[in-house]
């Protein structure tokens, strides 16, 4: 293959828009970045910043009293009787993700000039020059701190919040100091109405040249370069800017280029995480050095792929650390940020987060493990309030403060999902295969989530078998029935495998659980042959939504494969083909390519993936939109895409290998490098017409099962003995 795959883009001009502006972050903090020497701006986020609106007080509805009613009406045929469980309050968001400022820094035009500006992702470094003008802005995971150098002239900085959607009555403090290095901003914002806030403090290191206060602001004259280190606090009461300015001073590390030390350290964490997996489609060099924006106008292109693949990884990766991924990763340049820029965990963030233990991201599953721990007694709260039980249900929409089920209305009954938990815990069991190792952590969410369906599961059908009622299965509805129903398949294969899987981590509880989940009623098969969305005998299916909640047993889980169980994938895939794609999401067709790829068709994994790259839903920074034709900035696709093409290209369980299961057209050959495997093992992967490769590292001794377009064999491997298989593709 050919030896440099792209690992970066670049744009010939300045951002016109802050969607096409450059990502950069370290999970906590992030930067978008527009690249104008003239007019740089620097929109500055924080994964914790959002914005009180009454959801820091809201609770979940008190509705265990009522609920023995309801499941008897529905159990007796009354196909509405779910739009009972409420307590009557209007639809209430969760509190909406902002961004916290721009960062500003103006220079005399410089007429005529040519801009480039780049990201490396292999630095996360965003740079911008023209003119003789050059800016570098990484935000470090070793310091958490934005890292901004200007060089060469006059410059002009301030710290603006007014960025669109900014809403009336923000309380806003500007602060501006000489300092012996040039100079400290700050700026402090507080909401309409509350306590809670925000500080931005930025500190100012000059070489050469002279520093003046132009409040709010701050002007330099004849410098060679300026460094900016900036951090945001959120708050009550007041920050404390000058402890703040000490710290960030701390990092002035007394050399002439502190900027290249930061660095360093940033790499140490920042480049190894990205290196670990790399995809090479062996792409015509020509097409590789193009501007991202020209290569999205060539949706075919292995070169797109490649860079797509890449920049997910960086974006995932850049996204996660205090929190996982919001549905805009950690980047909004507008307050008023679609659907509250939460995490939504009915498919989003699951979707964005799936890859991250086969691409090599314990970044990404230690955010999701620690997001988790701190909302565990938030879901107990939801068991007890909504379902009178004991154990833990997961929110639908959470804005990262709270895990309480408040975002719920009649059309989308989110507080009767009962399969959240388990979806939200499924890349933490897939890591700790990999790892061999049980996080206590993810134990103790399991056994949580096993206990609620303890409580939660009294009720059952003529045959005996337990009855999951209410049900619902996000964010569709029987044709003939409402959205809370009974024994949606979601909901059936998320409780068989929190059960079986909590199982496995508490031995000592084990009997119990699998008892419970050997009484739950199997899949049902519906009259077009396709697997049921509700498996209660007269609902009736919807065919045209975006969602594929149904197919959950097939992707993620492992419930229903080719392999073990042929009947049920059949009827998947019937199911799949019979599935429209409603308002064309992003997150809809790449979820039915995940399904497809499961279920070993490359035709319609690699039609689903096109419905996304020929759909314009990339914009010129690589980051995805939530629609066709670039609208609503959301973090999906990007995150989403690399792993649909693992999938494609690889598979693995705790005993299985399933090498080239679903390889599209548009990837005929190519290298796939460092994936882990749920058996222990890390596996290089090449491909081509002619054959394939593959190289399995095992970490540990281990017999699998090892499955090709040739069939299936067993492998014994042993730890630290490389394995390399030859296969045919054809």
């Amino acid at each position: 293959m050919s030896a440099t795959p792209v690992h970066g883009t670049w744009e010939p001009a300045p951002a016109a828009r802050w969607e096409d502006a450059f990502p950069s972050g370290n999970g906590h903090h992030g930067v978008l970045v527009y690249g104008d020497p003239d007019d740089e701006r620097v929109i500055v986020t924080q994964h914790t910043l959002v914005r009180p609106n009454g959801g820091e007080h809201a609770r979940p509805p008190r509705l265990a009293a009522a609920l023995p009613e309801v499941q008897d009406r529905l159990l007796a045929g009354h196909l509405t009787a779910a739009e009972a469980l409420t307590d009557g309050r209007p639809l209430q968001w969760v509190q909406p993700f902002h961004p916290a400022f721009q960062i500003r820094v103006r220079r005399p035009a410089g007429a005529g000039r040519e801009v480039r500006r780049a990201v490396d992702f292999t630095s996360g470094e965003v740079t911008a020059s023209g003119g003789g003008a050059v800016s570098r802005v990484f935000v470090s995971r070793a310091d958490d701190v934005i890292v901004h150098e200007v060089t060469a002239g006059d410059l002009h900085l301030t710290l603006d919040h007014r960025l669109p959607g900014a809403p009336a009555g923000l309380r806003v403090g500007h602060g501006a100091l000489l300092t012996p290095e040039g100079a400290v901003l700050s700026l402090r914002v507080r909401y309409p109405g509350s306590d809670r806030a925000y500080t931005g403090v930025t500190l100012l290191a000059v070489t050469g040249g002279r520093t003046e206060l132009t409040p709010p602001g701050v002007r330099v004259t004849g410098c060679r370069s300026a460094l900016l280190l900036t951090r945001v606090l959120r708050h009550t009461g007041e920050a404390d800017a000058g402890a703040e300015t000490r710290r960030l001073q701390d990092l002035l590390d007394g050399t002439e280029r502190p900027y290249d030390g930061l660095l360093a350290r940033h790499l140490d964490r920042h480049r190894t995480a990205y290196l670990r997996v790399t995809l090479d489609l062996g792409a015509d060099p020509a097409e590789r050095a193009l501007p991202g924006s020209e290569l999205l106008k060539r949706p075919h292109s292995p070169a797109l792929l490649e860079r797509l693949f890449a920049a997910g990884r960086y974006h995932l990766l850049s996204s996660s650390g205090h929190h996982p991924p919001r549905l805009t990763g950690l980047w909004t340049g507008d307050w008023d940020t679609a659907w509250s820029g939460a995490f939504t965990t009915n498919a989003n963030l699951n979707l964005q987060t799936a890859a991250a233990p086969a691409a090599a991201l314990p970044e990404v599953t230690e955010a999701l493990a620690a997001f988790v721990a701190r909302q565990l007694p938030d879901w107990r709260a939801n068991a007890r309030a909504v379902f009178g039980t004991r154990g833990a249900v997961a929110p639908s929409h959470s804005d990262g403060e709270s895990g309480l089920t408040y975002h719920f209305s009649r059309e989308y009954p989110l507080h009767l999902w009962t399969a959240g938990a388990d979806w939200l815990l499924k890349p933490l069991v897939d890591h700790d295969e990999i790892q061999g190792a049980q996080d206590p952590r993810t134990a103790a969410a399991l056994a949580e989530a096993a206990l609620f369906y303890e409580d939660f599961l009294t009720r059952t059908d003529a045959a005996g078998h337990l009855v999951i009622v209410p049900s619902y299965s996000p964010e569709n509805r029987p044709a003939n029935g409402s959205w809370g129903a009974v024994n949606a398949a979601m909901d059936l294969s998320a409780a068989r495998h929190t059960l079986l899987t909590a199982a496995r981590y508490h031995p000592g509880r084990a009997d119990r659980w699998r008892a419970l989940a050997d009484r739950l009623p199997p899949h049902r098969i519906n009259a077009d042959g396709a697997l049921a969305e509700w498996a209660w005998p007269g609902l009736h299916d919807t065919y045209d939504h975006r969602h594929l909640s149904h197919l959950y047993g097939v992707w993620p889980l492992e419930e229903i494969t080719p392999y073990d169980t042929p009947r049920l994938a059949a009827a998947a895939h019937r199911a799949l083909q019979l599935r429209g794609a409603e308002n064309d999401s992003a997150h809809g067709h790449l979820h039915h390519a995940l399904i497809a790829a499961r279920l070993r068709d490359p035709e319609r994994a690699g039609r689903a993936l096109r419905r996304v790259l020929d759909g314009d839903f990339f914009h010129a920074s690589l980051m995805s939109a939530h629609y066709p034709h670039r609208d609503v900035y959301n973090a999906d696709a990007a995150h989403t895409l690399p792993g649909v093409l693992i999938e494609t290209l690889l598979q693995s369980t705790a005993d299985r290998l399933i090498l080239l299961p679903a390889v599209p057209d548009s990837c005929p050959r190519g290298e796939l490098r460092g994936i882990r495997t749920r058996f222990g093992a890390e596996v290089d992967l090449a491909w081509s017409p002619d054959g394939a490769r593959a190289v399995v590292r095992p970490g540990r001794t281990h017999r699998v099962e090892l499955r090709t377009s040739s069939g299936a064999e067993f492998l014994d491997l042993v730890a630290g003995e490389a394995r390399v298989l030859t296969l045919r593709t054809r």
